[in-house]
């Protein structure tokens, strides 16, 4: 009885695709707004990572190449 309880346990686990509580509403206009709200959120990111990494601040190199030895 025991096997057969955590086959079938494990069967539905194996069945079901993603999660048991949907992420998203079912009704499309408010799934709309909460795609909007993720991808939002996704978009985002981007410059908080540039912004953490100080990866948004001017250069100070010279916009032109220069030898730097003796000529």
């Amino acid at each position: 009885m025991r096997r057969l309880l955590m086959a079938a346990i494990l069967g539905l686990s194996l069945c079901t695709s993603g999660c048991i509580w949907p992420i998203y509403s079912g009704d499309p206009t408010t799934r709309t707004q909460e795609l909007i709200f993720t991808s939002e959120n996704l978009r985002l990111f981007l410059e908080d990572w540039q912004r953490i990494w100080f990866m948004d601040q001017p250069s100070h190199l010279s916009p032109y190449r220069t030898h730097g030895g003796i000529i």
